[in-house]
């Protein structure tokens, strides 16, 4: 829902007050990146410090992998942050992944022949999950019909309760991940995407608005996989692009150059979905534009000047001539009519708030793990 506050933008960053909660210091500079100046940036490091932190984790996934097909478990969305992780821990660091894709049905062709390129370029074996379609596509229409922003979450849980299901049942016990400071400093905020990982949440909206039955959907829980897995069965999940330079043009550039990458315009686009969703569903019906986040985190790490992004941000994230043709494609691909797809958009704003949710537990588990010094960014 768009707030009333007086439009205000970070003098620092790109992010403003489409973001409700956002607060701004006494020089203009709001609290994103003020948390990364005072909680992330001291504590992150890609220097040798990095490097020998790093050293010594893959030391002990190569230790506790020795004899087997594979060492650890590696996501793969064909998107850059994924690309350029696999063939850094393959190339420098040695290590023997089963690169695990999961297919929600929303692969662009791009998104395909990225993973094809880097699984066959470094002689990797690919383990894909598909889920059931007819039920992640009814929970999808649940979620265009509940009226919240956040309609990317039944991809998002399939991914993350997938792979994780997959670790537990074959008692791999590292799970490698492209999520990085670099790229991700900055936080979605709250209202724009909700937990990916609420059950809770998922499960109410799907009984309001779904048609079936989820039998064969993968539905994890927060206990399950921040509690039980870790601490009970051993599993960790690293990300190992916060211990190395990573710098994500150059990145790319490596993976054109050494595997015929093809570049996508934007961050999460291997998704048709995802695309559609970022760069037309959330701007046109909410007023949140995540590329402000993507942006600002490149600005933080120096990856992209505030002058850039503000000239990139005056033009839609869409495509003005094919969002017809993409908007019926999404319509059609869920078994709908146009026409029913667009009463969604036009109908009342809903948010988070407005359907059953574990927030509490969100919001005691960040106190603690803000106490440790492990909060990450990125996406929820």
């Amino acid at each position: 829902m768009k707030n009333m506050r007086e439009y205000q933008i970070c003098s620092n960053c790109v992010m403003d007050t489409t973001d409700s909660k956002i607060v701004f210091d006494k020089n203009g500079v709001c609290d994103h990146c003020n948390t990364f100046y005072t909680d992330i940036l001291p504590k992150w490091h890609t220097d040798e410090r990095g490097h020998k932190e790093l050293e010594g984790i893959i030391s002990k996934i190569k230790k506790e992998g020795k004899g087997k097909d594979f060492d650890c478990l590696m996501g793969m969305s064909g998107g850059i942050d994924s690309s350029y992780l696999l063939y850094v821990m393959v190339k420098k660091y040695g290590l023997r992944p089963l690169v695990f894709h999961v297919d929600a049905g929303w692969n662009s062709q791009i998104a395909v022949n990225n993973i094809e390129r880097l699984v066959d370029g470094l002689g990797l074996d690919l383990y894909t999950e598909v889920i059931n379609w007819e039920e992640i596509k009814d929970l999808q229409l649940a979620f265009f019909k509940s009226g919240v922003p956040h309609v990317d979450v039944p991809q998002d849980h399939a991914f993350f309760a997938t792979m994780y299901k997959f670790a537990s049942k074959h008692k791999i016990k590292y799970i490698l991940t492209g999520g990085n400071y670099s790229t991700e400093c900055v936080r979605n905020p709250l209202e724009w995407m909700y937990y990916q990982s609420d059950s809770i949440q998922l499960k109410d909206i799907y009984k309001k608005f779904g048609t079936g039955k989820l039998k064969d959907y993968p539905v994890s829980n927060i206990l399950w996989h921040k509690i039980y897995l870790p601490y009970v069965r051993g599993i960790k999940l690293i990300r190992p692009l916060d211990f190395v330079p990573y710098n994500k043009d150059e990145a790319m550039q490596l993976l054109v150059d050494e595997f015929g990458y093809q570049k996508y315009p934007q961050k999460h686009f291997e998704s048709r979905f995802t695309r559609f969703y970022e760069a037309y569903w959330l701007p046109e019906k909410f007023g949140y534009d995540t590329r402000k986040v993507q942006y600002s985190s490149l600005i933080l790490t120096n990856q992209m000047t505030r002058e850039e992004a503000i000239e990139a941000l005056s033009k839609p994230g869409y495509d003005p001539e094919t969002i017809a043709q993409d908007f019926e494609y999404i319509a059609t691909k869920l078994g709908i009519t146009v026409e029913e797809l667009q009463s969604y958009m036009d109908a009342p704003n809903k948010t988070y708030k407005d359907y059953k949710s574990q927030e509490n537990i969100y919001n005691i588990g960040a106190k603690v793990m803000r106490a440790l010094g492990l909060e990450k960014g990125g996406k929820r």
